[in-house]
């Protein structure tokens, strides 16, 4: 098959597009062209939130299957729609299990388990662009394919609760700096590695069973904030980290911004049923443990310091948050 994907260089979207390639199957990257692609893929620069530009981009590539790891909105979904409809076997929508109701009613929680999510925009963006697509399918016959990630993890990224996209946190607890979970750290949480969900999200590639049908992928190890912590910290050398244990609620008023990501997201326990995954995909499990996992980003991080993305915003809420830790004291 000829997989076209909206994205193809990002912490979920490279190791797909690595494992598909190494399937045999012909990988088109449609990007803004920020990054330096693999020459074995073929290459499309244009802005996803161009109609025309994205037509073109179709009209070139031909592709037989669309996976979008770059609809926010709406209106991508939209233009999506109008440039794929009836020329794609499959349009694989990556949404997110921030979906999932929050606080969640039981566990574990299944594709089945209803959507709402009253603390995050992000979250609720996604929840708008799956009613949507599965409009299009019950009328239109749109060939959707709906995929719910959840807190997935490469190599440039080390998991945590405040930005996994900066290697900030790690560095802090690398440094005996104070870092932060929230409450008392025991809500249970699930980390993937990207490239355990990339051989799930190649298993629903290119099939006619799977459209109109939404799909979560993610391990079925479930860890406390305290546990990823201190994996965290055996990765980094660290034997004794600086963790503080905070209320959400203080976390969020002293940075308001983390609202979102805790509230409606992290703070919550996230422990998942991949029951349909796997009947799916035969054979799909998730290999790569956390503990495994997390030394490799760190060795790699470390030896490719120009990817740490050190961010002096995470250091300054991970201070304002010990600081109002310390005065509750």
């Amino acid at each position: 098959m000829t997989i076209l994907l909206f994205g193809g260089t990002g912490n979920l979207s490279a190791d797909c597009a690595a494992l598909i390639h190494t399937q045999g199957h012909g990988v088109q990257i449609m990007t803004r062209g920020h990054n330096q692609l693999p020459p074995e893929y073929t290459a499309f620069r244009a802005d996803r939130k161009d109609l025309e530009a994205l037509r073109r981009v179709v009209d070139k590539a031909k592709p037989d299957v669309v996976v979008d790891f770059i609809a926010y909105d709406l209106e991508d979904v939209r233009i999506a729609y109008e440039c794929l409809r009836g020329r794609v076997r499959q349009y694989v929508f990556i949404s997110s299990a921030t979906v999932y109701r929050k606080p969640p009613q039981q566990l574990p929680i299944t594709e089945d388990t209803p959507l709402g999510n009253p603390y995050w925009d992000y979250a609720q963006r996604k929840i708008a662009c799956e009613h949507w697509l599965r409009a299009r399918w019950e009328q239109d016959c749109f060939p959707v394919t709906i995929v719910r990630p959840s807190h997935t993890y490469s190599r440039r990224w080390v998991p945590n609760p405040v930005s996994s996209s900066s290697f900030t946190f790690a560095r802090r607890i690398e440094l005996g700096l104070p870092v932060f979970v929230p409450d008392d750290g025991e809500s249970l949480w699930t980390l993937t590695a990207s490239t355990d969900f990339a051989a799930g999200l190649a298993g629903l590639l290119g099939r006619a069973d799977t459209l109109g049908q939404a799909f979560h992928i993610t391990s079925d190890e479930a860890l406390s904030w305290n546990q990823i912590v201190r994996e965290i910290a055996d990765a980094l050398g660290v034997s004794e980290p600086r963790c503080l244990r905070v209320p959400t609620d203080l976390i969020c008023r002293v940075v308001p911004q983390l609202t979102g990501n805790l509230k409606g997201d992290k703070a919550h326990p996230a422990v998942f049923d991949n029951t349909r995954i796997k009947r799916f995909v035969p054979g799909f499990r998730c290999r790569v443990p956390f503990r495994v996992g997390v030394r490799e980003s760190v060795a790699w991080l470390r030896s490719h310091p120009e990817h740490q993305n050190l961010n002096p915003a995470v250091d300054a809420m991970c201070k304002a948050v010990a600081a109002a830790s310390a005065g509750r004291r």
